[in-house]
């Protein structure tokens, strides 16, 4: 095996639940939301239906993703439906693109 193919596969337990539950519970601490992490299904939309964030949330969770994951998150970027989609999305798009 490669050594690119070993360090793709070591990266890819970093979009396992251990991320997930850690982005969910900044959202919940960040949004104020009247859930907790456990309770966020990773498969569910952020915005709108789902989870109900609405587009002020998604601005407040972008700036907190990028302070504390390094992650470049702007507004004007046109995968940002596919990146907030949900919170396995959100959680793949950090492990791909952090720097912290």
């Amino acid at each position: 095996m490669s050594e690119n193919a070993s360090r793709k596969e070591a990266l890819a337990p970093a979009t396992d639940s251990t991320l997930q539950r850690e982005i969910a519970g900044l959202m919940v601490e960040a949004l104020n939301l009247e859930t907790s992490a456990n309770a966020i299904d990773p498969q569910a939309p952020l915005y709108g239906e789902g989870l109900g964030l609405d587009s002020i949330d998604i601005l407040e969770l972008a700036l907190v993703v990028s302070k504390r994951y390094g992650v470049q998150l702007r507004a004007d970027n046109s995968d940002n439906l596919k990146i907030f989609a949900s919170l396995q999305a959100l959680a793949d798009h950090i492990a791909a693109h952090r720097s912290k």
